[in-house]
């Protein structure tokens, strides 16, 4: 059986230098080392960074994984959209709209992004009908009055028991319903795009003080999103840099120096290993976090960490818990985990636990880390290992550029806000 692991501290010696100069993220390195050297030099070192990135246009960002022509069509079904999305290892694919005319513009001819958690929490809300709870609207959608009177009347929604995804995905409701029918319920068209022009410095600023995780860049010309950057796309950037002048001067400040973590132990969001797995992804939405760690309530110590992207396997491998009379966060990890070593695909970042670092780390071995093992966050302790605080990648990025002064301007007048229904 599976174990939890400890909490394993990030080792400065374990970590390698910059990769392949070759790489086009090492090429787009250099490009800034270049522009680097031609900047004043009564720049300080921020603002000659800015200057850089203000100068390269986003067309330059390398293709990611994410781009690689994934689109979802707005009649498929649900089913069929969480297998493709697991099938590219992807969280998130942009809709098309089959509906669009030929020449539409690239706002009309996209609904919007369907993501993992999305789809789940969708499902689950049919499941909550308004106080009185009414059985009839679940059985309505393909569930048996004995199903849902287990699953809604237990006193938390978010409590279920081990067959319960493995009955949700065998649905009709799964099943039939069409990508299209649940475009209303969270974050959906128009959503924010850039343009082939746009600068890095956009894209930095959009990804790290605006919150955006991912950003699609869109051809006018085709109407097409030509490629999605991420904030892990960024990091893997950076550690490709290692070794780059630029990349020097500014990794090898500690956390500390730097002002990190923002985020103390006491603000972080945390779950207990015995509450429902259900819970941690609602919190994850609701606080809009990309990951929760697992406390063991004995010791008080992070156990386990769940991301937002894990939701996936709630609904790709549903029969994993149904030996469980309910899941828990910990039957969850450790069900996974079992999951992922059969099949073989010992490299998920589920699989590696808690990682954490120091304050005394440097900006430069935190992106190495963070590249190399795939997390999006990493937890901050002291000597003795007791948690101190959270680092994202967001919060790393948002020490590589500034905002000057009315950078954007108008360029998010027009944006529409958030739908009614907006709930996940």
């Amino acid at each position: 059986m599976a174990t939890v692991p400890e909490i394993k501290i990030m080792r400065s010696e374990s970590l390698g230098h910059r990769s392949d100069v070759s790489s086009p993220e090492a090429k787009l390195g250099m490009r800034v080392e270049d522009l680097w050297d031609e900047q004043k030099p009564q720049l300080s070192p921020n603002e000659k960074l800015n200057a850089c990135f203000e100068s390269i246009p986003v067309s330059a960002f390398p293709l990611s994984s994410d781009s690689q022509d994934i689109e979802i069509r707005s009649d498929t079904s649900l089913a069929e959209a969480v297998q493709t999305l697991s099938k590219f290892k992807v969280l998130s694919a942009p809709v098309v709209d089959v509906d669009a005319p030929e020449d539409a513009s690239w706002i009309d001819r996209y609904i919007g992004i369907v993501e993992f958690p999305g789809i789940v929490v969708w499902l689950l809300h049919q499941l909550e009908p308004p106080s009185p709870r009414s059985p009839a609207v679940a059985a309505s959608n393909g569930f048996s009055h004995d199903f849902t009177t287990d699953v809604l009347d237990n006193g938390d929604s978010a409590v279920t028991s081990g067959n319960f995804f493995e009955v949700l995905t065998s649905s009709e409701l799964y099943k039939n319903t069409k990508v299209r029918d649940i475009s209303g319920t969270f974050r959906w068209a128009p959503f924010l795009a850039l343009q082939k022009e746009n600068s890095f410095l956009t894209m930095l600023l959009l990804l790290s003080k605006y919150k955006m995780k991912s950003i699609p860049v869109v051809d006018l010309g085709v109407a097409k999103i030509e490629n999605i950057i991420t904030q892990s796309g960024v990091i893997h950037m950076l550690a490709e840099c290692a070794g780059l002048l630029w990349f020097e001067d500014w990794g090898i400040k500690t956390l500390s120096e730097v002002g990190l973590p923002i985020m103390s132990k006491d603000h972080i969001i945390k779950i207990y290993e015995d509450e429902p797995v259900l819970q941690a992804f609602k919190l994850m939405r609701r606080k809009r976090i990309g990951g929760i760690p697992v406390i063991e309530k004995k010791s008080e110590k992070p156990v386990g960490n769940i991301s937002l992207r894990d939701v996936q396997f709630l609904l790709t491998a549903p029969e994993i818990y149904h030996d469980y009379r309910s899941i828990t966060t910990k039957n969850f990890l450790v069900s996974v985990r079992e999951h992922l070593e059969k099949s073989g695909d010992t490299s998920a970042p589920i699989m590696s636990g808690v990682i954490a670092c120091t304050k005394n780390h440097t900006l430069k071995e935190l992106i190495l880390m963070l590249d190399a093992e795939k997390i999006h966050r990493i937890y901050v302790v002291d000597d003795s290992g007791n948690l101190e605080g959270l680092i994202t990648l967001r919060d790393i990025i948002a020490r590589l550029v500034h905002e000057p002064s009315g950078y954007f301007g108008d360029f998010f007048d027009g944006v529409i806000p958030l739908p009614e229904n907006y709930r996940v």
